[in-house]
């Protein structure tokens, strides 16, 4: 299986379990899209700066683009394959939705035991 594949799988289970299965709909609100923003610049910071000296390189054959790193286009940004940002979207919604249904079920619990 590609990076490809697997970024994309990434996001669409995310998504599903935010939205379906914790119902945690974090991607409806603003803030969770600001925080993101915020990774998201952070993201491509360090990606660039790891692929962009080499010391993360990327098959060809598993990425969009060829394994050659460049600042724009080919399937990079900043450097980095574009899969990155797929799988990085898919990491930090599936922690922060956890997250989140976590803390809703430890404030639940409290409520019934107070």
């Amino acid at each position: 299986m590609t990076y490809t594949a697997l970024s994309v799988i990434s996001i669409v289970v995310a998504v599903v379990v935010d939205r379906w299965v914790l119902r945690t709909r974090l991607t409806s609100t603003a803030g969770w899209w600001s925080a993101y923003a915020i990774v998201v610049f952070f993201q491509l910071l360090t990606n660039g700066w790891l692929t962009g000296r080499g010391i993360v390189r990327y098959r060809s054959d598993a990425i969009i683009g060829d394994s050659h790193a460049q600042l724009l286009g080919d399937g990079r940004l900043v450097y980095a394959p574009v899969e990155d940002l797929g799988f990085g979207f898919g990491l930090v919604l599936l922690s922060c939705a956890v997250w989140r249904w976590l803390s809703r079920r430890d404030e639940a619990a409290r409520t019934e035991t107070s």
